[in-house]
């Protein structure tokens, strides 16, 4: 037994040392020009309402980020997943997301000469895309296809490594999509001296897949006008739509989270009272 545990802790040793190995060497190699570990930077960790077990999504944020998605990055984004009558989560009325849902015309049919026709979406209707399909929308951006962004927050999470996802098992940490997308959208600069960048492409150490993106800086100031005072600047403009994707990945994040606390406050109580009971029950016998 003596002699297993050696071998294991033994083992354990060699891949801890290992991992340091290729993870240093990850980081080298972009200066070696070998193949090296993206992102170059981590996304930079932000400060997000919806954050930690007892968090909530915050609707006026929410509301300005629907209004960055809708007037910037809808242009070629799609989300696909998303019904206009889900916006009821965002605080607005029945009749307003009726005449939001009204503003795109969708495909239905056949009608009764067996045609596709066009009408106004209505709240059941998903979001409108862009594109009429996949093909159409590389053509229209270089052979590059916009990812859909109905789950992009949940699917773009860079790991955050060992100590720290230890630790956010304990704190519910659940934002580093929303961390990656800011840091992608306020990370765009100058490429290094030295560092090639193909024609079309944007330098971005925050990238998930390179160093470049086909995706040029979308953002500037006072792209988008806020009717509620909030500064209309790339850092606010990338934070509001990064908590919008995020509730349109997960609208049910806090509940989830709250959920989650409860159960383990009602386990922890429950371990303690299988345990005074147990001591109930043999404190007679004798050991």
């Amino acid at each position: 037994m003596k002699t297993l545990f050696s071998r294991l802790a033994k083992h354990a040793v060699v891949a801890v040392l290992g991992a340091s190995v290729l993870v240093g060497g990850a980081f080298a190699a972009e200066e070696d020009g070998g193949t090296p570990h993206y992102p170059l930077q981590k996304p930079r960790e932000q400060s997000w309402s919806f954050g930690g077990p007892f968090g909530h999504f915050d609707k006026g944020q929410l509301q300005r980020g629907l209004k960055v998605y809708t007037e910037v990055c809808a242009a070629c984004h799609s989300m696909n997943l998303l019904s206009y009558r889900n916006l009821e989560d965002l605080g607005y009325t029945t009749d307003q997301i009726k005449n939001y849902a009204a503003e795109y015309e969708v495909t239905d049919g056949p009608n009764e000469d067996g045609e596709m026709f066009e009408r106004p979406a209505r709240p059941t209707d998903r979001f409108k895309g862009p594109y009429a399909n996949d093909k159409e929308a590389a053509a229209a951006n270089n052979g590059a296809l916009p990812p859909d962004f109905s789950l992009l927050a949940k699917a773009r999470a860079p790991e955050r490594g060992f100590p720290t996802f230890i630790f956010d098992v304990f704190t519910a940490y659940a934002e580093n999509g929303p961390d990656y997308i800011y840091s992608l959208l306020t990370g765009y600069q100058e490429a290094p001296e030295g560092k090639e960048v193909g024609e079309g492409l944007s330098y971005n150490p925050y990238f998930i897949a390179g160093t470049a993106l086909a995706m040029a800086p979308p953002l500037s100031d006072d792209l988008v006008d806020y009717d509620d005072g909030t500064p209309q600047t790339v850092d606010q403009y990338a934070k509001d739509v990064s908590a919008f994707m995020m509730w349109a990945a997960e609208p049910g994040l806090p509940q989830r989270k709250q959920q989650g606390f409860i159960v383990l406050l009602f386990l922890a109580v429950f371990a303690g009272l299988l345990y005074f009971t147990k001591k109930k029950v043999w404190s007679d016998v004798a050991h």
